[in-house]
């Protein structure tokens, strides 16, 4: 009997060990995030998830293209669970790829079908319009072009900037591809360089640009103006938006899980943290960039997405990066 006790007490003793060995490697699972977005946009909602979820997060930040460039050399070998990515076309790109997994309709169906991939292997966390911003001591408003064909005209010409090699601008560009089609999109391009249009490093110089009066409008993303204005309420720069063309489309910063994560479980909880209210509300306030779950306001002073009335295109076809920078190239813009 005395034995058998022994033997008993030890089993439990072990199962007992094993149990917490279980738990304590489970409380120390890393989950690893690969991000094209900057840690000064999420670094502070990162940190948010880890208290809230009780995860250990790490984060490997780069760009976009680069870090899904990495994903796929990395093969079966990648450490990442996410990759939170700048564009939609770099999702779109991995999911060609076979890289992501499906994420349960559940989680991602408080966000509109426009933005997530249509089998659920990415989805969209916040999005970004394309717009004009002009100079608004140089420009009056009702001159302003209703799209962006209108640019080419005569009156525009050296009074525009652009930055050809920015991702966001690339993308733009893709998206013209789609509505317009190559041909179309290469005359636009051509007859914007024939027109002096300014070529600048990024969105930022861009708005600085126009904020200078260097160049009276600039082709940017929704949030830039944002960070000037709140250093200067006077800052002498406002948005336009075009209607229905390629100067209004809204682009996504977005996430998937890859097909080699090893912490899925926990990939889906912080999926559902980014997409709670407090999440988007914390998009909108601080970054500037528009909340996808529907019901959540737009960032304020901006239009809301149906008001501004984007191009209908599939955004997982913004993947054909390589189709866009041969056409820069041909048409001489890069």
């Amino acid at each position: 009997m005395f034995k058998r006790r022994h033997f008993l007490a030890g089993m439990l003793t072990l199962a007992l060990v094993l149990g917490i060995a279980q738990v304590s490697q489970s409380q120390n699972q890393t989950l690893t995030i690969y991000s094209g977005r900057q840690e000064a946009l999420i670094g502070p909602l990162i940190k948010r998830a880890e208290q809230e979820l009780g995860l250990n997060i790490r984060v490997r930040y780069g760009d976009t293209a680069e870090l899904a460039i990495a994903i796929i050399e990395e093969g079966r070998n990648s450490p990442a669970d996410i990759f939170f990515a700048q564009d939609a076309g770099a999702l779109g790109a991995l999911q060609k790829a076979g890289r992501t997994r499906a994420i349960p309709a559940q989680i991602i169906s408080r966000v509109d079908s426009r933005f997530r991939s249509p089998n659920n292997h990415w989805v969209g966390i916040t999005g970004r319009a394309r717009v004009l911003a002009y100079n608004t001591r140089q420009v009056n408003r009702n001159e302003l072009p209703n799209s962006i064909s209108e640019l080419t005209q005569p009156k525009w010409r050296g009074r525009v900037g652009w930055a050809p090699t920015n991702g966001s601008f690339q993308s733009f560009v893709t998206a013209m591809r789609l509505v317009e089609g190559d041909a179309k999109t290469m005359q636009w391009l051509q007859a914007m360089r024939n027109n002096g249009v300014v070529v600048y490093r990024n969105n930022t110089t861009i708005v600085e640009a126009v904020g200078r009066g260097e160049v009276d409008i600039g082709l940017v993303n929704n949030y830039y103006l944002y960070r000037f204005l709140a250093d200067d309420p006077n800052f002498p720069v406002a948005h336009h938006y075009t209607r229905g063309d390629a100067g209004s489309l809204i682009n996504i910063a977005g996430v998937a899980i890859l097909d080699t994560a090893r912490n899925a479980q926990d990939a889906q909880r912080f999926i559902q943290f980014l997409l709670t209210n407090n999440a988007q509300n914390f998009f909108a306030r601080e970054t500037k960039e528009y909340p996808l779950v529907e019901g959540i306001p737009a960032p304020e002073r901006q239009l809301s997405i149906e008001q501004i009335n984007p191009p209908r295109i599939d955004l997982a076809n913004l993947a054909d990066l390589q189709g866009t920078m041969v056409l820069l190239q041909r048409a001489g813009v890069l």
